[in-house]
């Protein structure tokens, strides 16, 4: 019978398939808690007796209905839930759990609608057969190469518990890198939003009432006056041309972005920017040591290594000096002369990886870097958000103080004549 099912045509299997009724359930752990997650299954029978066998006490079995629909649309499956997933994975690789069950229980427990259907495509892949990573293959969009290639090592090295563990520091690391730049960011933006929108209302609400009462004065406008009151002027009877010109130029700028010469022009100059570019460049130094030191401690060959990590790069300069890297190296040259070659990366960083190089412990000083150079980020995005915030305060009161010196002036002018 199970030889039929094999042989079947693919037809037929998912004819078959689409006949297994769908289940959600909600069942309490051992230590009071609960989890929900939906199961195929014959009946509500099965679905109990798969949930007691996991060593969960059923609460309620229903079975799924079109209300529940809502349940499956696609969704987007972000940093946080792959973290989640690997290191529960892990840790439940680690205590001796089969993978089939653990993919079961991580896919029955998420929230995340998109992911648990992810979950449960890997899972029947692995049933009938494939190998975790070649099912991690068909899910490019939310495992990344990276994840692939290390899960693959830790198969044939039979560590995949070990290798879990380390996908996950790796990428609580990246997203606290991540989240770094991001906050150093949203600061600054979060204040010139303010600005533009302040010095929008100020220009096209304000001034026009201020403008009525100083014809009323029947004498000539100080200056700075003048210049909002005809600024004002400008922005009511050319704001959607502005607004048009706007959305021109970001049209322009994202039509030479994705363009790979134009990508490869703006990634090169924006490590030499001012303030941001020290920044980056850091950034970059940290994801790439860290990528390739993950990498390597978990025998990935080093082309492969690094072929992967130029992808992750983020910055194309910095991909095309990896990829040079990988070329000197499959001639037979070592990694640090390539890498001095590419002057992408720091002298400090060439001399450690090859201090790493020459003692077999390249893995070890990888890490140490990304570590150093976590630390350095740090440093400098707080130097650099201790250096923006009073710039932006000074140019938002000088917008705000110059506007009300400006609309001032007539009036001090006549209470000056008055006197």
């Amino acid at each position: 019978m199970a030889q039929a099912t094999v042989t079947a045509k693919p037809a037929a299997r998912s004819a078959a398939k689409a006949k297994v009724p769908v289940y959600l359930w909600e069942a309490k752990t051992k230590q009071g808690e609960i989890k929900k997650g939906e199961m195929e299954a014959n009946n509500e029978k099965a679905v109990e007796d798969r949930l007691v066998s996991l060593g969960l006490s059923v609460s309620k079995v229903r079975r799924k209905g079109l209300l529940d629909m809502n349940l499956s649309l696609p969704g987007s499956v972000d940093g946080k839930d792959i973290l989640i997933f690997t290191r529960q994975f892990a840790t439940m690789i680690d205590a001796g759990l089969p993978l089939v069950q653990c993919l079961e229980i991580l896919g029955g427990q998420t929230d995340n609608a998109a992911f648990r259907k992810v979950i449960f495509a890997i899972k029947t892949r692995v049933e009938g057969g494939s190998t975790f990573s070649d099912a991690l293959k068909d899910h490019p969009k939310v495992f990344e190469e990276l994840f692939v290639q290390l899960c693959a090592a830790g198969e044939v090295g039979g560590i995949l518990d070990t290798i879990l563990n380390r996908l996950a520091v790796y990428r609580e690391k990246n997203e606290k890198l991540k989240r770094k730049v991001k906050g150093a960011m949203t600061y600054p933006a979060i204040v010139i939003m303010v600005a533009i929108a302040v010095t929008a209302l100020l220009l096209l609400k304000v001034t026009p009432t201020f403008e009525k009462m100083f014809a009323d004065f029947g004498s000539a406008l100080p200056a700075p006056t003048q210049f909002i009151v005809d600024l004002s002027k400008w922005l009511q009877n050319y704001i959607f041309h502005l607004v048009f010109g706007i959305g021109a130029a970001i049209a322009v700028f994202v039509t030479f972005y994705r363009n790979p010469r134009g990508r490869q022009i703006f990634d090169k100059y924006i490590l030499y920017a001012p303030l941001i570019g020290d920044v980056l460049r850091k950034v970059a130094v940290a994801r790439f040591t860290r990528t390739l030191g993950t990498m390597i401690s978990s025998g990935v060959p080093i082309l492969d290594a690094l072929s992967v990590t130029a992808k992750t790069a983020g910055n194309r300069t910095i991909e095309s000096g990896i990829e040079h890297v990988r070329t000197k190296i499959s001639e037979g040259k070592n990694i640090a002369g390539p890498l001095a070659e590419t002057k992408v990366f720091p002298s400090m960083v060439v001399q450690m990886i090859g201090v790493g190089e020459a003692t077999g412990a390249m893995d070890q000083m990888l890490n140490k870097i990304a570590d150093f150079y976590d630390d350095e980020v740090d440093t400098a995005v707080a130097g650099l958000t201790s250096l923006i915030e009073p710039i932006l305060m000074v140019f938002l009161g000088g917008v705000v103080g110059g506007f009300l010196i400006a609309m001032y002036l007539p009036i001090f002018s006549i209470a000056g004549a008055i006197k």
